[in-house]
C-alpha cells in the first residue's frame, strides 16, 4: 500500500498468529486474537471523535493464516517468504499490510513494534534449538539469507500517525503504545524476516508487529480481537491520507 502502488477495490491483509509456548501457554493468546477475527474488517462503531473526515475506507479483507505458527527459528525462516509469494495465502492477491502477532508479558498492554532486529538471537526456540545465525553468517557469506541486510529495519508505515489513531479507536481504558524493542526472540525474528524479506525485495515494508498481553482469558481475547482491529482501520487510514497528501 505504498504512494507508488494504484487503489483497490478491496484491500487484503494477513494476519499471523503463534502456536503454544512451552508448558506454560498451551493456547498461545496472540493465536487465539487472530483466529477471532471476522473476515473483514467491520464498520467503525461510533466513538467520541469518530473516523478521519479525511478517508473513506474501502473493504477491507482480513487473512488470517490459516494455523497458529510454531515458535520455532527455522519454520518461520522458512515460512516468511511463503506468505509473500504468489502461491502464498493471499493466492496471487497483493498483501497490503501484514499483521504479526504474538505474545509479551503479563502486563495488559498492547505494543505496536516499530522495529525489527537483525542479530542476537540467544534464546532457544520451543524445539530445543537456537537460531546460530552468526556462524551461519560467516560459512555461507553472499548465501546468507540476511547479507547486505542492516541490523535494524523498520516498518515503513508511519507509526507515529498511527498511534494517535489506534487510542482514539480503541477502548478508552485500554493501554496501547509503540514500542522500539521486540524482544529478540521469535516476535523479533518472524518480524524482521518480513521487513528483510521485502526490503530485499525493495517494496514497501508494509508489515507490523504487534504485541499482546499473555492472557487467555476470554475477556482478554475479545479486547485483544477489537485493538487488532482498531491497529488494522487505523494503519490502513494513514497510509491512505500520507498516500493522498502525496500524490
Amino acid at each position: 500500500m505504498g504512494s507508488a502502488e494504484p487503489q483497490q477495490d478491496e484491500l487484503t491483509v494477513l494476519v499471523t498468529g503463534f502456536g503454544p509456548f512451552k508448558e506454560d501457554f498451551p493456547l498461545n493468546p496472540s493465536w487465539g486474537i487472530a483466529s477471532r477475527l471476522p473476515d473483514y474488517l467491520p464498520p467503525l462503531r461510533p466513538k467520541s471523535g469518530g473516523r478521519d473526515p479525511a478517508v473513506t475506507l474501502p473493504p477491507v479483507r482480513l487473512l488470517v493464516y490459516p494455523e497458529p505458527i510454531r515458535v520455532s527459528y527455522e519454520t518461520v525462516r522458512s515460512l516468511v517468504p511463503t506468505l509473500w509469494g504468489p502461491d502464498g495465502p493471499a493466492q496471487g492477491r497483493r498483501i497490503d499490510l501484514a499483521v504479526h502477532i504474538g505474545m509479551a508479558g503479563p502486563r495488559p498492554v498492547y505494543s505496536l513494534e516499530r522495529r525489527g532486529h537483525r542479530d542476537a538471537y540467544a534464546m532457544k526456540d520451543v524445539d530445543g534449538k537456537f537460531l546460530h545465525d552468526e556462524e551461519r553468517r560467516v560459512r555461507e557469506g553472499k548465501d546468507w539469507v540476511w547479507y547486505g541486510a542492516p541490523r535494524e529495519l523498520e516498518t515503513d508505515f508511519d507509526v507515529d500517525d498511527v498511534l494517535p489513531r489506534w487510542k482514539k479507536y480503541s477502548p478508552d481504558d485500554v493501554d496501547v503504545r509503540i514500542s522500539e524493542d521486540a524482544g529478540r526472540y521469535l516476535c523479533d525474528f518472524i518480524y524482521f524476516s518480513s521487513l528483510a524479506h521485502l526490503w530485499k525485495a525493495k517494496e514497501f515494508r508494509r508489515v507490523v508487529f504487534l504485541h499482546v498481553p499473555a492472557d487467555m482469558s476470554d475477556k482478554a481475547l475479545t479486547t485483544g480481537r477489537e485493538i487488532a482491529l482498531q491497529l488494522i482501520r487505523s494503519i490502513i487510514e494513514s497510509e491512505l491520507v500520507r498516500r493522498n497528501r502525496v500524490a
